[in-house]
């Protein structure tokens, strides 16, 4: 079974983002938990809940892939905001648990000059004061593709948060094909070896999503330029190796090309057609 999907709008409630997905489709799909900006966000309405949780196993939906707003920084140089951050990841983890078993992943962060060292300390503090023994989300930790200060640029950062982390059962890894292209993997090349190098390091137990994008950068770039796929620098051939890659298979894919949602019914109708083959 493969899942397939896209970022879409939770301003109208989980049912209306379910049949959106359904309609382009997709099989899965991603949302904001809140504006990616920051700011307060929208009151779920359990009603609307229930009906998307009845409607999703009707439709065999694969796992939800929530994203954190991109304000939240839990290793920023400034208390305030990193406070605000933990503030915002707690509340997300409440929210979460309307939709229970399913991904919310997060940029780990910018450590803005404190360096790699004291970030990951930072986010993992901010990890462990806020999962819990009884949530039934698992949160991802996103490849990133090493602009500015980004934390999780390497998979060794990757694996230095988990290890901090006391509930680290309850983490897993979000792996960005842009960011891992633009960090620096050659997943064009050497895919096999890219994925064993991420088993060494981290564990492929730990690989729960992907997000399935292009880059419009040459290998190791630092720069995180999403691209449609097969139109950017990993190509249309090396984006279908990722995808029909045994190890990949059955994970949620989350599209975030810049597309429209004809754009995104083409990709995913043209993953689904490599399913079939």
């Amino acid at each position: 079974m493969y899942f397939i999907g896209n970022h879409l709008s939770s301003s109208k409630g989980y049912a209306a983002m379910g049949r959106a997905a359904i309609k382009l489709g997709g099989n899965t799909f991603a949302f904001f938990t809140r504006n990616p900006r920051g700011g307060k966000a929208k009151e779920i309405d359990p009603a609307d809940v229930e009906k998307f949780l009845k409607e999703a196993e009707e439709n065999k939906l694969g796992k939800l892939v929530a994203h954190a707003p991109y304000t939240m920084n839990l290793c920023a140089a400034k208390e305030d905001i990193r406070n605000y951050s933990r503030e915002m990841l707690a509340d997300d983890m409440k929210r979460m648990e309307y939709t229970p078993g399913n991904y919310y992943n997060f940029h780990p962060g910018s450590h803005v000059g404190q360096g790699v060292e004291a970030g990951i300390d930072m986010i993992a503090d901010a990890l462990n004061s806020v999962l819990t023994k009884d949530q039934t989300t698992t949160v991802l930790l996103e490849t990133m593709a090493g602009k500015g200060s980004e934390v999780g640029r390497t998979f060794e950062e990757i694996r230095a948060i988990i290890d901090k982390v006391e509930l680290n059962e309850k983490l897993g890894v979000c792996l960005d094909t842009c960011h891992i292209w633009d960090g620096g993997y050659d997943i064009v090349n050497n895919l096999d070896g890219v994925l064993e190098e991420f088993d060494k390091v981290i564990g492929l137990d730990r690989l729960k999503a992907v997000h399935f994008n292009d880059s419009m950068n040459e290998c190791g770039a630092h720069k995180d330029r999403h691209e449609k796929i097969g139109k950017g620098k990993i190509g249309l051939e090396a984006m279908k190796r990722v995808a029909l890659h045994p190890v990949l298979m059955g994970k949620p894919f989350i599209l975030e090309t810049p597309n429209d949602d004809a754009g995104y019914a083409e990709e995913i109708a043209l993953f689904k057609s490599w399913m079939e083959e």
